[in-house]
This record gives C-alpha cells, sequence and structure tokens, in this order.
C-alpha cells in the first residue's frame, strides 16, 4: 500500500506543479503590463520628484526639497483645502444613488425610464458636459434666466469663490452618479425578494424597508462605492475644472489634479508635479488601504 500511495502522491504533487505553471503563463501579460505601465513610472515618478526639474532639463537631486516647498505654497494649500469640501460632500456621493437606486428596485412607476435618464450623463465626456453646463450656469445662463423669470436675483455661479467650488461638483455628481446608480441595481438584484415582501407584510413603510432591510445588505457596496467615487473625482475632474472654471476664480475651484498640471503644463516644473503626483498618490493608496480595512473587518478576516 505504501508503494502504490507514493506514486500517487507523486502524480498529485506535479499535476499540482504543472498547474500552477499553467497559471502564471496566463498571469505574465497581465504582470507585464502592470510592470511596464504602472510600477516602471510610479517609480520614475518618484525619482524625478526629488529633482528640481525644469522644462525639458533633468534637474539635481534635492532630496525633499519639493515636498518641503509644498507646505509653503498657498496653491497647494488651497488645493487641499478643497479636497477636504470635497470629501465632506462624500455622502452625498454615495446616498443619492443608492436611495434612486432602491426606488427603482422597490418598482416605483416608470423605474426603466429613470434608469436610462440617470446614466445617460455617464456616457457624455467631461468636455461635454462641461461645454453643457458652462451655457447652463454662466452668468447670462440659462440657469440665471430662470432666477430672473422667479424674480429671484442673478448669481455668478462659476465666478464667484462661494459658489463656483459647489457648482462644479453639483455637475461632477450628475455627470457620475448613474454609474453608481448601476452598481447598486446590481447589489439589490442580489437580495431576497422574500426578506423585503415579509417586511412590507409586517407593515413597514418604504423607508423603513430602506432602512432596516436594504442599507445593512448592501453595507459592503456601499463602501467599495465609497471609495471608488473618492477616487473617481479626486482623479477625473480635470477636463471639467479646464472648461468650466480653468481652477477659478483664484483658486477656489483648483485640485490636486488641475494643479499637477499646471506645473507640469504651464510652469514647466516636471520635479515639483511629480511630487505633487506623490502625494495624491499616497492620499488615494490610504482611502484604498482604510477601505481594504473596513471590508477585512466585516468580512471576519
Amino acid at each position: 500500500m505504501t508503494t502504490t500511495a507514493q506514486p500517487q502522491r507523486r502524480r498529485r504533487r506535479t499535476g499540482s506543479r504543472a498547474e500552477r505553471r499553467f497559471a502564471l503563463l496566463f498571469l505574465l501579460p497581465a504582470v507585464a503590463l502592470v510592470l511596464t505601465f504602472r510600477i516602471v513610472p510610479l517609480l520614475w515618478g518618484f525619482g524625478l520628484s526629488l529633482t528640481d526639474a525644469t522644462g525639458l532639463q533633468q534637474g539635481q537631486f534635492i532630496g525633499l526639497g519639493n515636498y518641503a516647498e509644498m507646505a509653503g505654497d498657498p496653491n497647494f494649500r488651497a488645493a487641499m483645502r478643497n479636497t477636504v469640501i470635497l470629501l465632506l460632500t462624500l455622502p452625498v456621493w454615495v446616498l443619492l444613488p443608492m436611495i434612486l437606486a432602491s426606488l427603482i428596485h422597490l418598482g416605483v412607476p416608470g423605474g426603466r425610464l429613470y434608469r436610462s435618464v440617470y446614466f445617460f450623463p455617464a456616457v457624455l465626456s467631461s468636455v461635454i458636459v462641461g461645454s453643457i453646463f458652462n451655457v447652463v450656469l454662466r452668468y447670462d445662463g440659462a440657469l440665471n434666466a430662470l432666477l430672473g423669470f422667479a424674480g429671484l436675483p442673478a448669481i455668478d455661479w462659476l465666478g464667484s469663490g462661494s459658489t463656483a467650488l459647489l457648482s462644479l461638483l453639483t455637475v461632477q455628481l450628475w455627470a457620475t452618479f448613474g454609474m453608481s446608480l448601476l452598481i447598486f441595481l446590481a447589489g439589490l438584484s442580489t437580495l431576497s425578494s422574500e426578506m423585503i415582501e415579509a417586511a412590507r407584510l409586517d407593515g413597514a413603510r418604504l423607508w423603513q424597508v430602506w432602512g432596516y432591510v436594504i442599507l445593512p445588505a448592501m453595507r459592503p457596496i456601499i463602501e467599495f462605492v465609497a471609495v471608488v467615487t473618492t477616487i473617481g473625482v479626486l482623479t477625473n475632474m480635470f477636463g471639467l475644472i479646464y472648461v468650466l472654471t480653468a481652477g477659478g476664480p483664484g483658486t477656489a475651484t483648483t485640485l490636486p489634479e488641475f494643479l499637477i498640471w499646471l506645473e507640469q503644463g504651464q510652469m514647466g516644473r516636471p520635479g515639483y508635479a511629480a511630487a505633487l503626483s506623490m502625494v495624491l498618490f499616497a492620499l488615494m493608496a490610504g482611502i484604498a488601504w482604510i477601505q481594504i480595512r473596513i471590508m477585512s473587518r466585516n468580512a471576519g478576516l
């Protein structure tokens, strides 16, 4: 029996080794792409951030000089302040599509139409969205025309420091929450319909069904959407900022990615721009780490 068992174990080990090699063979293209287009540029960018490179010149090694300069850079402080304001609005970015997806899932009349209408802006480029709302939000635009028709004073939505950032974030929310809506709808489709029907039969109202049945079951998806949305608004608002406000008035709508472009493309300081990029990367990595910790805790890992 011992003689028979040994060849079986040998074949089993040989088979598992072959399977691992076969799996690694399929992983190699993906690993090569990640190394070529992610890891290598990241390392190169970090090295560049440690120099005083300007224009097309490589520059000299200055260590953490660029990072020290950020501490006294008013533009960087303004970008971080605007980022904090953006993060404070995160509950709206998550709860709005969650509530709308819940209403559609619970069968409100016209749900299919609402799903299409809400998702449609997500397929438009940020330049198109910015061009549309540039007409709507400018001082002599359509929105102020409606306010005038109602007897209300006109507001400089994009030219006032008190309203420009809020206007920009509202446009971005309108343009992107459709994707989060679809993610929530996909998650809701996995919920037990019997559980929702049981709550309704017990006399639970719509808001009670949402708060005590749907919301707890959707917690992992809510966390996922929160992180994806946060990273998205930190890295995908350049086109909208460029078309609507160009970071102004002053620095009222300047976010880190727009500041990186200003330092790289306008000021010709690739070394400092690389340092700003590293800070933005660290911010997003920190958010992702927090999300992984939360999801691991919920899964009991």
